[in-house]
């Protein structure tokens, strides 16, 4: 098999064109079938899949044997006393775990529902959302009554919107609104924005704060990458003030560009509203800009909210967290 055809399993699309490619004769997908083959890759015999499962070796050979058939391709090879996966076997593989495991998370959620587990809340943060902004927007969620399960993902925007189309997220996290060009059908609902907060170890600090914002302009900088909503905003602000920092670096992850930072390496920016957050990483305000301003929004797959949870988190970030007041500091 080639690159080619290797490139196309990775999306669901792109499986079902190779299968049709190979003129296979799959019109429905039998899951007895596919959950033997799922527990013969699991457990790497027929031997122990039959105690597993409880059915006889010749019988789970003989399903595996027509899901083979209906594939057109071979799922298995011999190793010795063991079975192992062939490479379209692997990509079958990954597909079954993955609908079992959901089927299993149906089955633990409706029991949930009618019993005493905790209700789920699946989170999508995207990677440009600062960790501190996004426990700030989260934490109602680990102090609710009644308990609730909290599951968050990282990622790209455009793979948890994804997620979220297939309802495998609840609400996606980030710094920037979905595009009205995404596929999906998805709804912004904006939870607030800040000021900018500048900050910087210690010896540092105390040199930029003379003369801040102006004391910024050829100062070494940490800056997040240019795809993020902040950095945008950044660079409007220091072209209108006249200011040219020297980019030492620049960080996808907020909490790298702190720690680096604490090595008096260069200034970074923080969102305003966690800049009380300063002394966990032994950084002092430099200043703050109110004209400079960094925006989180809540993505959901529907108009109006219905998840308690979810509810609480966009409540509590309006009313409570983007009502705070700046640090005090000086402003520009």
């Amino acid at each position: 098999m080639g690159k080619r055809e290797r490139d196309q399993y990775e999306d669901w699309n792109g499986f079902l064109a190779y299968l049709e490619h190979c003129k296979c004769t799959v019109d429905w997908l039998n899951y007895h079938h596919l959950r033997y083959f799922w527990t013969v890759a699991r457990e790497g015999t027929l031997r122990k899949a039959s105690e597993k499962l409880r059915v006889s070796q010749p019988s789970i050979s003989a399903q595996i044997q027509a899901l083979q058939r209906s594939f057109g391709e071979d799922l298995f090879q011999r190793s010795g006393r063991n079975l192992v996966l062939t490479e379209v076997g692997r990509v079958v593989y990954g597909y079954a775990d993955e609908i079992f495991s959901l089927g299993q998370e149906i089955l633990s959620t409706v029991k949930g529902v009618a019993g005493t587990r905790p209700m789920k809340l699946n989170v999508g943060i995207t990677d440009s959302v600062p960790k501190l902004v996004a426990r700030e927007i989260l934490r109602p969620a680990f102090h609710s009554e009644p308990p609730v399960h909290v599951i968050c993902h990282e990622g790209k925007l455009s793979d948890l919107l994804g997620r979220l189309a297939t309802l495998r997220l609840d609400i996606v996290l980030a710094d920037e609104p979905a595009p009205s060009s995404a596929k999906v059908k998805a709804f912004n609902h904006l939870l607030g924005s800040c000021g900018v907060t500048f900050c910087a170890a210690p010896s540092l600090a105390r040199k930029l704060r003379r003369g801040f914002p102006k004391s910024l302009n050829g100062a070494p900088a940490l800056l997040p990458t240019h795809n993020t909503n902040l950095r945008r905003s950044l660079e409007k602000w220091f072209q209108a003030s006249g200011l040219r920092p020297n980019v030492i670096a620049e960080f996808e992850d907020t909490a790298l560009m702190a720690v680096v930072a604490t090595e008096g390496i260069g200034f970074m920016p923080m969102a305003a509203v966690v800049a009380r957050e300063l002394s966990r990483y032994r950084l002092e305000t430099v200043g703050t800009t109110e004209k400079c301003s960094d925006q989180f929004y809540a993505i959901t797959g529907e108009r109006r909210l219905r998840h308690p949870a979810v509810v609480r988190l966009t409540e509590n970030a309006k009313n409570r967290l983007f009502g705070w007041p700046s640090p005090r500091s000086p402003v520009r």
